[in-house]
Protein backbone atom coordinates (compact mmCIF):
# COMPACT_ATOMS: atom_id res chain seq x y z
CA UNK A 1 0.00 0.00 0.00
CA UNK A 2 1.74 3.44 -1.18
CA UNK A 3 1.29 6.56 1.37
CA UNK A 4 1.76 9.83 -0.76
CA UNK A 5 3.98 12.42 1.22
CA UNK A 6 1.38 14.34 2.62
CA UNK A 7 0.11 11.26 4.07
CA UNK A 8 3.19 10.08 5.53
CA UNK A 9 4.07 13.93 6.83
CA UNK A 10 0.72 13.84 8.70
CA UNK A 11 0.60 10.64 10.18
CA UNK A 12 4.28 11.05 11.62
CA UNK A 13 2.79 14.35 13.36
CA UNK A 14 0.02 12.71 14.22
CA UNK A 15 2.28 10.42 16.02
CA UNK A 16 4.42 12.85 17.32
CA UNK A 17 1.60 14.77 18.48
CA UNK A 18 0.27 11.12 20.56
CA UNK A 19 3.27 10.92 21.80
CA UNK A 20 3.85 14.47 23.26
CA UNK A 21 0.51 14.52 24.63
CA UNK A 22 1.01 10.78 26.29
CA UNK A 23 4.52 12.20 27.40
CA UNK A 24 2.63 15.83 29.01
CA UNK A 25 -0.25 13.47 30.82
CA UNK A 26 2.34 11.29 32.20
CA UNK A 27 4.82 13.79 33.55
CA UNK A 28 1.71 15.65 34.86
CA UNK A 29 0.99 12.59 36.69
CA UNK A 30 4.09 12.52 37.89
CA UNK A 31 4.27 16.30 39.14
CA UNK A 32 0.70 15.78 40.56
CA UNK A 33 2.09 12.28 42.43
CA UNK A 34 5.11 14.17 43.73
CA UNK A 35 3.59 16.97 45.25
CA UNK A 36 0.77 15.03 46.62
CA UNK A 37 3.59 12.99 48.46
CA UNK A 38 5.02 16.35 49.52
CA UNK A 39 1.97 17.15 50.86
CA UNK A 40 1.48 14.25 52.43
CA UNK A 41 5.07 14.49 54.16
CA UNK A 42 4.09 17.30 55.70
CA UNK A 43 0.82 16.37 56.68
CA UNK A 44 2.98 13.46 58.66
CA UNK A 45 5.36 15.97 59.61
CA UNK A 46 2.74 18.38 61.27
CA UNK A 47 1.10 15.38 62.80
CA UNK A 48 4.20 14.25 64.92
CA UNK A 49 4.74 17.61 65.66
CA UNK A 50 0.94 18.07 67.24
CA UNK A 51 1.75 14.75 68.91
CA UNK A 52 5.11 15.94 70.17
CA UNK A 53 3.88 19.21 71.57
CA UNK A 54 1.25 17.50 73.27
CA UNK A 55 3.24 14.21 74.69
CA UNK A 56 6.11 16.72 75.33
CA UNK A 57 3.12 19.37 77.57
CA UNK A 58 1.87 16.12 79.78
CA UNK A 59 5.21 15.12 80.58
CA UNK A 60 6.26 18.60 81.56
CA UNK A 61 3.08 18.78 83.73
CA UNK A 62 3.78 15.68 84.93
CA UNK A 63 7.53 16.97 85.57
CA UNK A 64 6.79 19.92 87.42
CA UNK A 65 3.92 17.94 90.15
CA UNK A 66 6.63 15.61 90.93
CA UNK A 67 8.81 18.53 91.02
CA UNK A 68 6.34 20.39 94.04
CA UNK A 69 5.70 16.71 95.84
CA UNK A 70 9.37 16.74 96.33
CA UNK A 71 10.49 20.46 96.91
CA UNK A 72 6.71 21.88 98.00
CA UNK A 73 7.81 24.87 95.65
CA UNK A 74 4.88 26.55 94.59
CA UNK A 75 6.57 27.99 91.82
CA UNK A 76 7.03 24.19 89.66
CA UNK A 77 2.59 24.52 89.59
CA UNK A 78 3.31 27.97 87.54
CA UNK A 79 1.81 28.09 84.66
CA UNK A 80 -1.12 25.75 86.71
CA UNK A 81 -2.29 22.80 85.23
CA UNK A 82 -5.00 23.91 84.00
CA UNK A 83 -3.87 26.52 82.23
CA UNK A 84 -1.57 23.18 80.77
CA UNK A 85 -4.51 21.22 80.04
CA UNK A 86 -6.16 24.46 78.47
CA UNK A 87 -3.08 24.60 75.70
CA UNK A 88 -3.08 20.77 75.32
CA UNK A 89 -6.24 20.92 74.56
CA UNK A 90 -5.94 23.61 71.70
CA UNK A 91 -3.46 21.53 70.81
CA UNK A 92 -5.79 18.36 70.56
CA UNK A 93 -8.41 20.21 68.93
CA UNK A 94 -5.87 21.67 65.95
CA UNK A 95 -4.93 18.36 65.28
CA UNK A 96 -8.29 16.66 64.91
CA UNK A 97 -8.52 19.34 62.59
CA UNK A 98 -5.64 18.16 60.39
CA UNK A 99 -6.65 14.96 60.19
CA UNK A 100 -10.44 15.34 59.26
CA UNK A 101 -10.20 13.52 56.46
CA UNK A 102 -8.50 10.25 58.26
CA UNK A 103 -11.33 8.20 59.71
CA UNK A 104 -8.59 5.94 61.31
CA UNK A 105 -7.17 8.99 62.68
CA UNK A 106 -10.06 10.08 63.55
CA UNK A 107 -10.96 7.22 66.13
CA UNK A 108 -7.80 7.16 67.33
CA UNK A 109 -8.17 10.89 68.51
CA UNK A 110 -11.46 9.70 70.15
CA UNK A 111 -9.53 7.10 72.03
CA UNK A 112 -7.06 9.66 72.68
CA UNK A 113 -9.56 12.04 73.92
CA UNK A 114 -10.76 9.83 76.81
CA UNK A 115 -7.06 9.07 77.58
CA UNK A 116 -6.63 13.11 77.63
CA UNK A 117 -9.46 13.35 80.00
CA UNK A 118 -8.37 11.18 82.25
CA UNK A 119 -4.65 12.80 82.14
CA UNK A 120 -6.40 15.90 82.88
CA UNK A 121 -8.23 14.53 86.68
CA UNK A 122 -4.43 13.27 87.44
CA UNK A 123 -2.96 16.70 86.51
CA UNK A 124 -5.90 18.41 88.21
CA UNK A 125 -5.46 16.25 91.40
CA UNK A 126 -1.63 16.62 91.54
CA UNK A 127 -1.92 19.78 91.68
CA UNK A 128 -4.49 20.73 94.10
CA UNK A 129 -3.94 17.81 96.87
CA UNK A 130 -0.54 16.04 96.22
CA UNK A 131 0.14 15.99 99.73
CA UNK A 132 -2.65 14.27 100.45
CA UNK A 133 -2.45 11.97 98.04
CA UNK A 134 -0.17 8.61 97.86
CA UNK A 135 2.13 9.79 96.10
CA UNK A 136 3.89 6.38 95.04
CA UNK A 137 0.05 5.01 93.85
CA UNK A 138 -0.07 8.37 92.16
CA UNK A 139 2.73 8.39 90.35
CA UNK A 140 2.53 4.97 89.46
CA UNK A 141 -1.37 5.69 87.97
CA UNK A 142 0.43 8.59 85.93
CA UNK A 143 3.08 6.33 84.54
CA UNK A 144 0.38 3.99 83.47
CA UNK A 145 -1.97 6.73 81.67
CA UNK A 146 1.17 8.19 79.88
CA UNK A 147 2.54 4.83 78.48
CA UNK A 148 -1.46 4.44 77.38
CA UNK A 149 -0.82 7.99 75.59
CA UNK A 150 2.52 7.03 74.21
CA UNK A 151 1.29 4.06 72.70
CA UNK A 152 -1.26 5.87 71.05
CA UNK A 153 0.85 8.63 70.01
CA UNK A 154 2.77 5.80 68.39
CA UNK A 155 0.04 4.27 66.33
CA UNK A 156 -0.98 7.59 64.96
CA UNK A 157 2.44 8.03 63.87
CA UNK A 158 2.82 5.09 62.37
CA UNK A 159 -0.16 5.45 60.72
CA UNK A 160 1.09 8.42 59.17
CA UNK A 161 4.65 7.17 57.99
CA UNK A 162 2.73 3.98 56.39
CA UNK A 163 0.44 7.14 54.36
CA UNK A 164 4.12 8.53 53.40
CA UNK A 165 5.38 5.40 52.56
CA UNK A 166 2.68 4.61 50.45
CA UNK A 167 3.04 8.01 48.20
CA UNK A 168 6.79 7.54 48.03
CA UNK A 169 6.86 4.11 46.67
CA UNK A 170 4.30 5.31 44.13
CA UNK A 171 6.13 8.47 43.01
CA UNK A 172 9.19 6.17 43.04
CA UNK A 173 7.49 4.09 40.50
CA UNK A 174 6.35 7.34 38.42
CA UNK A 175 9.94 8.61 38.75
CA UNK A 176 11.47 5.00 37.27
CA UNK A 177 8.95 5.52 34.44
CA UNK A 178 9.19 8.99 33.99
CA UNK A 179 12.78 9.54 32.69
CA UNK A 180 12.59 6.27 30.32
CA UNK A 181 9.12 7.98 28.85
CA UNK A 182 10.85 11.58 28.32
CA UNK A 183 13.79 10.24 26.80
CA UNK A 184 11.49 7.41 23.81
CA UNK A 185 9.05 10.66 23.35
CA UNK A 186 11.80 13.01 22.93
CA UNK A 187 13.64 10.39 20.37
CA UNK A 188 10.94 9.84 18.32
CA UNK A 189 9.77 13.31 17.69
CA UNK A 190 13.62 14.09 17.11
CA UNK A 191 13.27 11.00 14.60
CA UNK A 192 9.74 12.44 13.27
CA UNK A 193 10.97 16.01 13.17
CA UNK A 194 14.41 14.88 11.06
CA UNK A 195 11.88 12.81 8.63
CA UNK A 196 9.53 15.42 8.30
CA UNK A 197 12.39 17.85 7.49
CA UNK A 198 14.13 15.83 5.05
CA UNK A 199 10.76 14.99 3.51
CA UNK A 200 9.53 18.51 3.60
CA UNK A 201 12.96 19.43 1.81
CA UNK A 202 12.96 16.59 -0.87
CA UNK A 203 9.17 17.81 -1.93
CA UNK A 204 9.86 21.32 -2.00
CA UNK A 205 13.27 20.50 -4.08
CA UNK A 206 10.45 18.42 -6.41
CA UNK A 207 8.08 21.08 -6.00
CA UNK A 208 10.52 23.36 -7.35
CA UNK A 209 11.48 21.03 -10.48
CA UNK A 210 8.24 20.49 -11.33
CA UNK A 211 7.84 24.11 -11.58
CA UNK A 212 10.71 24.91 -13.69
CA UNK A 213 9.75 21.93 -15.82
CA UNK A 214 5.92 23.08 -16.07
CA UNK A 215 7.62 26.94 -17.08
CA UNK A 216 9.69 25.15 -19.50
CA UNK A 217 6.28 23.02 -21.05
CA UNK A 218 4.67 26.62 -21.11
CA UNK A 219 7.21 27.96 -22.92
CA UNK A 220 6.96 24.55 -25.44
CA UNK A 221 3.34 24.87 -25.37
CA UNK A 222 3.37 28.72 -26.57
CA UNK A 223 5.42 28.19 -29.38
CA UNK A 224 3.13 25.01 -30.17
CA UNK A 225 0.15 27.24 -30.34
CA UNK A 226 1.98 29.97 -32.08
CA UNK A 227 3.36 27.11 -35.00
CA UNK A 228 -0.45 25.88 -34.47
CA UNK A 229 -1.99 29.02 -35.01
CA UNK A 230 0.38 30.05 -38.02
CA UNK A 231 0.14 26.01 -39.95
CA UNK A 232 -3.92 26.71 -39.41
CA UNK A 233 -3.17 29.97 -41.34
CA UNK A 234 -1.23 28.50 -44.03
CA UNK A 235 -3.74 25.56 -44.40
CA UNK A 236 -6.89 28.17 -44.51
CA UNK A 237 -4.55 30.89 -47.48
CA UNK A 238 -4.00 27.03 -48.73
CA UNK A 239 -7.90 25.66 -49.15
CA UNK A 240 -8.83 29.02 -50.48
CA UNK A 241 -6.19 29.24 -53.07
CA UNK A 242 -6.40 25.45 -53.81
CA UNK A 243 -10.46 25.80 -53.79
CA UNK A 244 -10.05 29.10 -55.97
CA UNK A 245 -7.54 27.55 -58.30
CA UNK A 246 -9.12 24.66 -58.88
CA UNK A 247 -12.02 26.26 -60.06
CA UNK A 248 -10.36 27.32 -62.56
CA UNK A 249 -9.82 24.41 -64.54
CA UNK A 250 -13.08 22.77 -64.00
CA UNK A 251 -14.72 25.95 -65.49
CA UNK A 252 -12.30 24.90 -68.28
CA UNK A 253 -13.26 21.02 -68.23
CA UNK A 254 -16.95 22.43 -68.41
CA UNK A 255 -16.52 24.70 -71.23
CA UNK A 256 -14.96 22.49 -73.79
CA UNK A 257 -16.98 20.01 -72.82
CA UNK A 258 -20.07 22.04 -73.79
CA UNK A 259 -18.73 23.04 -76.70
CA UNK A 260 -17.57 19.29 -77.63
CA UNK A 261 -21.07 18.67 -77.27
CA UNK A 262 -22.42 21.19 -79.07
CA UNK A 263 -19.88 21.32 -81.84
CA UNK A 264 -19.79 17.71 -82.75
CA UNK A 265 -22.48 16.17 -81.21
CA UNK A 266 -23.17 15.04 -84.73
CA UNK A 267 -20.13 13.43 -85.24
CA UNK A 268 -19.46 12.05 -81.86
CA UNK A 269 -20.62 8.45 -81.56
CA UNK A 270 -23.25 7.29 -78.85
CA UNK A 271 -20.14 6.23 -76.36
CA UNK A 272 -18.39 9.19 -76.60
CA UNK A 273 -21.70 11.17 -76.00
CA UNK A 274 -22.17 9.10 -72.46
CA UNK A 275 -18.95 9.41 -71.45
CA UNK A 276 -19.10 13.51 -71.86
CA UNK A 277 -22.29 13.90 -69.78
CA UNK A 278 -20.18 11.48 -67.13
CA UNK A 279 -17.53 13.41 -67.30
CA UNK A 280 -19.52 17.15 -66.88
CA UNK A 281 -21.30 14.95 -63.77
CA UNK A 282 -18.18 14.14 -62.10
CA UNK A 283 -16.80 18.23 -62.65
CA UNK A 284 -19.87 19.17 -61.15
CA UNK A 285 -19.35 16.40 -58.09
CA UNK A 286 -15.90 18.44 -57.78
CA UNK A 287 -16.80 21.70 -57.54
CA UNK A 288 -18.87 20.79 -54.89
CA UNK A 289 -16.82 18.71 -53.28
CA UNK A 290 -14.37 21.71 -53.39
CA UNK A 291 -16.51 23.92 -51.81
CA UNK A 292 -17.72 21.84 -48.97
CA UNK A 293 -14.15 21.69 -48.01
CA UNK A 294 -13.90 25.10 -48.17
CA UNK A 295 -17.00 25.55 -45.85
CA UNK A 296 -15.51 22.63 -43.30
CA UNK A 297 -12.23 24.34 -43.10
CA UNK A 298 -14.37 27.65 -42.33
CA UNK A 299 -16.89 25.97 -40.06
CA UNK A 300 -16.77 26.05 -36.15
CA UNK A 301 -14.47 28.91 -35.71
CA UNK A 302 -15.59 31.65 -33.61
CA UNK A 303 -14.56 35.09 -32.18
CA UNK A 304 -14.99 36.70 -28.72
CA UNK A 305 -17.10 39.07 -31.03
CA UNK A 306 -19.16 36.82 -32.85
CA UNK A 307 -20.61 34.96 -29.45
CA UNK A 308 -24.09 37.06 -29.16
CA UNK A 309 -27.42 35.49 -27.68
CA UNK A 310 -29.40 33.54 -30.74
CA UNK A 311 -32.85 33.24 -30.18
CA UNK A 312 -32.83 29.68 -31.67
CA UNK A 313 -36.68 30.13 -32.58
CA UNK A 314 -35.92 32.82 -34.67
CA UNK A 315 -33.33 30.81 -36.20
CA UNK A 316 -35.10 27.89 -36.92
CA UNK A 317 -37.70 29.75 -38.53
CA UNK A 318 -34.73 30.96 -41.01
CA UNK A 319 -33.64 27.15 -41.47
CA UNK A 320 -36.87 26.14 -42.43
CA UNK A 321 -37.58 29.00 -44.67
CA UNK A 322 -34.28 28.27 -46.15
CA UNK A 323 -35.60 24.69 -46.59
CA UNK A 324 -39.05 25.34 -47.92
CA UNK A 325 -38.80 24.02 -51.15
CA UNK A 326 -37.00 20.61 -50.80
CA UNK A 327 -39.67 20.31 -47.40
CA UNK A 328 -42.76 21.12 -50.19
CA UNK A 329 -40.88 18.64 -52.12
CA UNK A 330 -40.85 15.77 -49.72
CA UNK A 331 -44.53 17.01 -48.04
CA UNK A 332 -42.35 17.10 -44.20
CA UNK A 333 -43.70 17.78 -41.33
CA UNK A 334 -41.81 19.84 -38.69
CA UNK A 335 -42.73 20.12 -34.80
CA UNK A 336 -41.03 21.57 -32.67
CA UNK A 337 -40.42 23.03 -28.90
CA UNK A 338 -40.41 26.64 -28.02
CA UNK A 339 -36.29 26.90 -27.87
CA UNK A 340 -35.11 28.56 -25.06
CA UNK A 341 -31.84 31.59 -26.19
CA UNK A 342 -28.20 30.27 -26.24
CA UNK A 343 -25.05 32.03 -26.18
CA UNK A 344 -22.80 31.33 -29.17
CA UNK A 345 -22.33 32.21 -33.36
CA UNK A 346 -25.67 32.89 -35.01
CA UNK A 347 -23.84 31.72 -38.49
CA UNK A 348 -22.49 28.64 -36.94
CA UNK A 349 -25.95 28.06 -35.00
CA UNK A 350 -28.04 28.23 -38.77
CA UNK A 351 -25.22 25.92 -40.49
CA UNK A 352 -25.81 23.33 -37.94
CA UNK A 353 -29.61 22.68 -37.86
CA UNK A 354 -29.50 23.55 -41.87
CA UNK A 355 -27.05 20.87 -42.34
CA UNK A 356 -28.84 18.36 -39.76
CA UNK A 357 -32.72 19.06 -41.22
CA UNK A 358 -30.88 18.60 -44.79
CA UNK A 359 -29.88 15.38 -43.31
CA UNK A 360 -33.13 14.33 -42.31
CA UNK A 361 -35.11 15.51 -45.82
CA UNK A 362 -32.01 13.77 -46.86
CA UNK A 363 -32.71 10.48 -45.72
CA UNK A 364 -36.44 10.01 -45.30
CA UNK A 365 -37.94 7.20 -46.25
CA UNK A 366 -40.22 6.52 -49.61
CA UNK A 367 -42.50 4.39 -47.71
CA UNK A 368 -44.15 7.02 -45.74
CA UNK A 369 -44.43 11.12 -44.58
CA UNK A 370 -41.56 12.80 -43.14
CA UNK A 371 -41.75 14.05 -40.21
CA UNK A 372 -39.36 15.97 -38.05
CA UNK A 373 -39.50 16.45 -34.50
CA UNK A 374 -37.80 18.73 -32.66
CA UNK A 375 -37.72 18.81 -28.35
CA UNK A 376 -35.55 20.09 -25.94
CA UNK A 377 -34.92 20.20 -22.18
CA UNK A 378 -32.84 22.06 -19.90
CA UNK A 379 -30.33 20.35 -17.39
CA UNK A 380 -27.14 20.63 -15.46
CA UNK A 381 -24.17 19.13 -16.77
CA UNK A 382 -23.89 16.71 -14.06
CA UNK A 383 -27.22 15.58 -15.01
CA UNK A 384 -26.32 15.24 -18.68
CA UNK A 385 -23.59 12.62 -18.37
CA UNK A 386 -21.71 13.31 -20.69
CA UNK A 387 -19.82 16.63 -19.88
CA UNK A 388 -16.49 16.97 -18.07
CA UNK A 389 -16.40 17.07 -13.93
CA UNK A 390 -15.70 21.14 -13.94
CA UNK A 391 -19.07 21.64 -16.24
CA UNK A 392 -21.42 19.76 -13.77
CA UNK A 393 -22.58 23.13 -12.29
CA UNK A 394 -23.36 25.06 -15.52
CA UNK A 395 -26.99 24.87 -17.44
CA UNK A 396 -26.77 22.79 -20.79
CA UNK A 397 -30.05 22.96 -23.53
CA UNK A 398 -30.46 19.36 -24.88
CA UNK A 399 -31.99 19.39 -27.90
CA UNK A 400 -33.62 16.38 -30.04
CA UNK A 401 -34.15 16.38 -33.75
CA UNK A 402 -36.01 13.24 -34.68
CA UNK A 403 -36.87 12.00 -37.81
CA UNK A 404 -38.79 9.40 -39.32
CA UNK A 405 -36.83 8.16 -42.51
CA UNK A 406 -34.57 5.14 -43.13
CA UNK A 407 -32.23 5.28 -39.99
CA UNK A 408 -29.29 3.51 -39.67
CA UNK A 409 -27.40 0.65 -38.00
CA UNK A 410 -26.43 2.12 -34.34
CA UNK A 411 -23.05 0.87 -34.80
CA UNK A 412 -21.88 3.38 -37.51
CA UNK A 413 -23.13 6.31 -34.87
CA UNK A 414 -19.36 7.73 -34.85
CA UNK A 415 -18.32 7.33 -38.14
CA UNK A 416 -21.18 9.46 -39.49
CA UNK A 417 -19.29 12.38 -38.26
CA UNK A 418 -16.14 11.32 -39.91
CA UNK A 419 -15.50 13.65 -42.52
CA UNK A 420 -15.92 11.62 -46.03
CA UNK A 421 -17.67 8.74 -44.14
CA UNK A 422 -20.81 8.17 -46.18
CA UNK A 423 -23.51 4.78 -44.93
CA UNK A 424 -24.82 4.50 -48.87
CA UNK A 425 -23.26 4.90 -52.02
CA UNK A 426 -23.45 8.01 -54.03
CA UNK A 427 -25.43 6.42 -56.57
CA UNK A 428 -28.44 6.33 -54.08
CA UNK A 429 -27.90 9.68 -52.19
CA UNK A 430 -26.37 12.41 -53.27
CA UNK A 431 -23.37 14.66 -50.99
CA UNK A 432 -19.67 14.82 -49.94
CA UNK A 433 -19.78 12.92 -46.21
CA UNK A 434 -19.14 16.51 -44.97
CA UNK A 435 -22.59 18.12 -43.49
CA UNK A 436 -22.21 16.03 -40.23
CA UNK A 437 -18.30 16.14 -40.33
CA UNK A 438 -19.35 20.33 -40.39
CA UNK A 439 -22.10 19.60 -37.43
CA UNK A 440 -19.92 18.05 -35.22
CA UNK A 441 -17.28 20.64 -35.61
CA UNK A 442 -19.42 23.43 -34.40
CA UNK A 443 -21.23 21.66 -31.55
CA UNK A 444 -17.67 21.12 -30.67
CA UNK A 445 -16.19 24.89 -30.72
CA UNK A 446 -19.39 25.96 -28.81
CA UNK A 447 -18.23 23.00 -25.64
CA UNK A 448 -21.14 21.11 -26.52
CA UNK A 449 -21.69 17.17 -27.35
CA UNK A 450 -23.85 15.94 -30.65
CA UNK A 451 -24.77 12.20 -30.33
CA UNK A 452 -26.39 10.36 -32.67
CA UNK A 453 -29.35 7.09 -32.59
CA UNK A 454 -30.51 4.61 -35.28
CA UNK A 455 -33.14 2.15 -36.25
CA UNK A 456 -32.82 0.89 -39.74
CA UNK A 457 -36.07 1.73 -41.67
CA UNK A 458 -37.49 3.50 -38.53
CA UNK A 459 -35.50 6.85 -38.02
CA UNK A 460 -32.63 8.64 -36.53
CA UNK A 461 -32.51 10.83 -33.62
CA UNK A 462 -29.86 13.52 -33.35
CA UNK A 463 -29.03 14.84 -30.03
CA UNK A 464 -27.43 18.35 -29.67
CA UNK A 465 -25.91 19.59 -25.84
CA UNK A 466 -25.20 23.26 -25.98
CA UNK A 467 -24.29 25.11 -22.52
CA UNK A 468 -26.69 27.90 -22.33
CA UNK A 469 -22.96 30.44 -21.87
CA UNK A 470 -20.26 30.49 -23.05
CA UNK A 471 -17.68 30.42 -20.44
CA UNK A 472 -14.89 31.66 -22.67
CA UNK A 473 -14.24 32.95 -26.43
CA UNK A 474 -12.35 30.58 -28.49
CA UNK A 475 -9.22 32.31 -29.61
CA UNK A 476 -9.15 33.72 -33.48
CA UNK A 477 -6.19 31.41 -35.07
CA UNK A 478 -5.62 34.36 -37.63
CA UNK A 479 -4.62 36.20 -34.80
Amino acid sequence: MHFSVHKKIRLGFFIAFTVIIAASVFSYLVAKNLLDNAGRLNHAIEVSKRLEVITRQLKEAEAAIRGYNLTKDSTFLDPSMAERSNRIEKEYQLLRKITADNLVQQRHLDTLRQLLAIKYRQLKLGGEKSAQLNQLSSVKEGERSMDLIDNKVRDMIKIEESLVQEKSELFHFFAVMWVPMIFISSLVAIIIGIYSYITLTREFRLQLYIESRMKSYQRDLQQNISLLNKTNQELEQFAYVASHDLQEPLRKISTFSDRLQMKYKEQLPPDASQLIERMVSAVSRMRVLINDLLIFSRAGRITPESITQVDMNQLLQEVLSDLEVTLEEKNALVKYDQLPVIEGSDTSFHQLFQNLLANSIKFASPDRRLEIQIHHQLLTGKESGIVKESQWADTFCRISLEDNGIGFDQAYAERIFLIFQRLHGISEYTGTGIGLAICKKIVDSHNGVIQAYGIPNEGATFVVTLPLKQKQAHPDPKA
